[in-house]
């Protein structure tokens, strides 16, 4: 099985960092094969240019960039949702996984 690919978008990194450890935690426990990146929003329309998404989550911090993000990837279909500030806030990253996995059926 190919790995999903999720990618996250946020303003810096430091947190989303964390986000994507909690993450790839939770993909582990549940034998889901998932490479989970972050890239701050200036790295990502390269990013989504030249690599294969299979869903990308926004940072609460950058929400405003929700309709211009799902301009960008309608083309490729990819899904495109903003993390829940609560799930984010508390580094649920079982809850973000659960919101990943739903956005790309």
């Amino acid at each position: 099985m190919e790995a999903k690919q999720i990618m996250l978008v946020c303003a810096a990194g430091m947190s989303t960092s964390l986000m994507v450890n909690k993450m790839q935690k939770a993909a582990e426990d549940r034998g889901l094969a998932a490479r989970i990146f972050a890239v701050p929003v200036p790295e990502a329309a390269e990013y989504l240019a030249n690599e294969q998404v299979d869903v990308l989550l926004l940072g609460p911090q950058v929400r405003y960039l929700l309709d211009d993000f799902k301009e960008k990837t309608a083309e490729k279909g990819i899904p495109v949702e903003v993390i829940p500030m609560t799930d984010y806030g508390m580094m649920k990253g079982d809850k973000v996984l659960d919101l990943a996995e739903s956005l790309i059926g």
